[in-house]
C-alpha cells in the first residue's frame, strides 16, 4: 500500500513539476500574439523574411519564411550605418583618431574647398553640414556611379555646398558615413570592406558581413551585406558593452558615445518620415530614453526592409529582415510586430 501512496505521489509530483516549468516558461514569454500578426500578414511579407528575438544570447522567437532563412545573407541598407559607426569607434579605441580631429587632418582636399571644420564627431553625428543627397534614401537602391570611396568623398568637397555650419543641422544622408569610411581607408592603407572584415566582421563572428560590392565603389552608409543571424551577434556586442564570446570588441565609453544624442540642440534639415519623433545618436536611433536620460530603446532601421532594435529595459535584441522596401504603411505592421514582441517578452 505504501509503495503504491509513493509512486502516485511520484507521478503527481513530476506532473506538477512539469506543469510549474510550462507555466514558468510561458510567464516568461508569450508570442501568441505575434503568431497572429505574422499568420495573418502571410501575403503581405511573401516568401522573404525573417523574425528573430534574442535574449542572454538565445533565440527566443525564430520566424523564417519558406525562401528566406536565418543565416542567409542580403542588402541592409542604412542599417550599414551602426556598423559603419562601430568600425570607426575602434579605431577611437586604439588611439588612431580621435573625434574631435578634424577631417582635414587625414583628408586636405576639406580644407581645400573651405570645408575645414567638419569633425569625425560631425561625420558620425550626420551634422557635416554637406549638402546631402539629392534623392535621400533612394540612393541604397542605385548603382553607385563613383569606382572608389576615395573618388565619392572628394567629389563631396569639391563639388557639394556647405548650406550649415558643422554641428548645427541634422541631415540623414551617406555624406558624413562616408567621409568617416575614407579616413579609416588613408589610415590604414585598405579598402573599406577589408577594414570593416579585419577589424569587425571576423571578431564578432559575422560571416556572412560584408560592404564589398561589384557594381561600383564601397558604401559605408548603405552597402552592407548580411544575415539577420550576423546583425544580432553584433547587437549582442552592443548590450553587452562590447564583449561578445568574452572577447572585447568596443570599449564600455565607445558604446556609451554611441548610443547619445551629440548634439540635441541641432535643427532637423531632413529626416526620414520612418523615424519621426526619434533622436539619433551616431549610426543608429534613440527610440525611447528612461528618466534618467540614457536609452530604452535604440534601433537602426535599413529602409529596405531591415529593421533591428534593442530594449535595454527587457534586455533583448530582435529584428525584422525583409525583401522589400520599408515604407510608411509597412512601418505600421513593423510597429504591430514590434509592440507584440515588447509585450511578449518578460
Amino acid at each position: 500500500m505504501s509503495y503504491f501512496l509513493f509512486k502516485t505521489c511520484r507521478k503527481c509530483s513530476l506532473a506538477l513539476i512539469f506543469m510549474l516549468f510550462l507555466q514558468f516558461t510561458q510567464a516568461q514569454n508569450d508570442f501568441t500574439q505575434l503568431n497572429a500578426i505574422l499568420k495573418k500578414n502571410e501575403k503581405t511579407f511573401g516568401k522573404e523574411y525573417v523574425v528573430v528575438v534574442n535574449k542572454a544570447g538565445k533565440n527566443i522567437f525564430l520566424k523564417e519564411s519558406e525562401e528566406f532563412k536565418l543565416k542567409i545573407p542580403a542588402p541592409i541598407g542604412n542599417s550599414s550605418k551602426w556598423l559603419t559607426v562601430a568600425l570607426v569607434m575602434i579605431f577611437v579605441d586604439e588611439g588612431k583618431i580621435n573625434l574631435d580631429d578634424q577631417v582635414t587632418k587625414y583628408l586636405p582636399i576639406f580644407e581645400k574647398y573651405m570645408k575645414g571644420f567638419i569633425t569625425i564627431r560631425d561625420c558620425l553625428a550626420e551634422t557635416t553640414g554637406v549638402e546631402g543627397d539629392a534623392n535621400g534614401i533612394l540612393k541604397i537602391a542605385q548603382k553607385n556611379k563613383f569606382e572608389s570611396l576615395e573618388e565619392e568623398v572628394n567629389n563631396y568637397a569639391a563639388k557639394r555646398l556647405i548650406v550649415d555650419n558643422p554641428g548645427t543641422h541634422f541631415s540623414y544622408s551617406s555624406v558624413g558615413l562616408n567621409i568617416a569610411g575614407r579616413i579609416l581607408e588613408v589610415i590604414s592603407k585598405k579598402t573599406f570592406d577589408r577594414i570593416a572584415q579585419e577589424k569587425l566582421f571576423r571578431p564578432l563572428g559575422m560571416k556572412t558581413a560584408t560592404f564589398y560590392s561589384e557594381s561600383g565603389g564601397v558604401n559605408p552608409s548603405g552597402g552592407a551585406t548580411c544575415s539577420a543571424f550576423d546583425y544580432i551577434n553584433f547587437m549582442q556586442m552592443i548590450m553587452n558593452k562590447g564583449v561578445i564570446n568574452n572577447k572585447k570588441v568596443l570599449s564600455e565609453n565607445a558604446i556609451s558615445e554611441m548610443l547619445k544624442n551629440q548634439f540635441p540642440d541641432a535643427k532637423k534639415r531632413s529626416s526620414p518620415e520612418l523615424v519621426a519623433g526619434f533622436t539619433y545618436g551616431m549610426g543608429c536611433w534613440i527610440e525611447e530614453e528612461n528618466a534618467n536620460g540614457t536609452p530604452n530603446i535604440i534601433s537602426a532601421p535599413g529602409f529596405t526592409g531591415t529593421w533591428p532594435w534593442i530594449d535595454f529595459s527587457k534586455k533583448y535584441a530582435a529584428i525584422i529582415f525583409e525583401k522589400n522596401t520599408l515604407t510608411p504603411q509597412r512601418k505600421d505592421l513593423y510597429k504591430q510586430i514590434k509592440n507584440s514582441i515588447e509585450e511578449g517578452v518578460n
